[in-house]
């Protein structure tokens, strides 16, 4: 399975972007699929999962502001990111799963597969 992240960029403060990451070599609607962030000297943290049914979740952090979405027929995920705040930089990884119990999707180990980032910068 390959994993390929686009769409990241430098921004200003409120401004919006748009990730997208597209996937090949395995049945992508079957997959949970995650955004994780990771700023500089932090540990990778959750941001956004959607099941293969379309229920999604959010970290706390970007409820309200950020939404995640899937095209099965493009094998690809989305995620909009609205209202962006200069603590939302950060390198955004997507990944998938074998859908894993909630506790295990927030985390980096509930996901086989990983794309290789894409840098999102938001200045203040």
């Amino acid at each position: 399975v390959q994993l390929q992240a686009s769409g990241g960029g430098l921004v200003q403060a409120g401004d919006s972007l748009r990730l997208s990451c597209t996937a090949s070599g395995r049945t992508f609607s079957s997959y949970t699929m995650g955004w994780f962030r990771q700023a500089p000297g932090k540990e990778r943290e959750f941001v956004a999962a959607i099941r293969s049914g379309s229920i999604t979740y959010y970290a706390d952090s970007v409820k309200g502001r950020f939404t995640i979405s899937r095209d099965n027929a493009k094998n690809t995920v989305y995620l909009q990111m609205n209202g962006l705040k200069p603590e939302d930089t950060a390198v955004y990884y997507c990944a998938l799963g074998p859908n894993p119990i909630i506790t295990m999707m927030r985390t980096p180990r509930g996901y086989n597969y990983w794309g290789q980032g894409t840098q999102v910068t938001v200045s203040s």
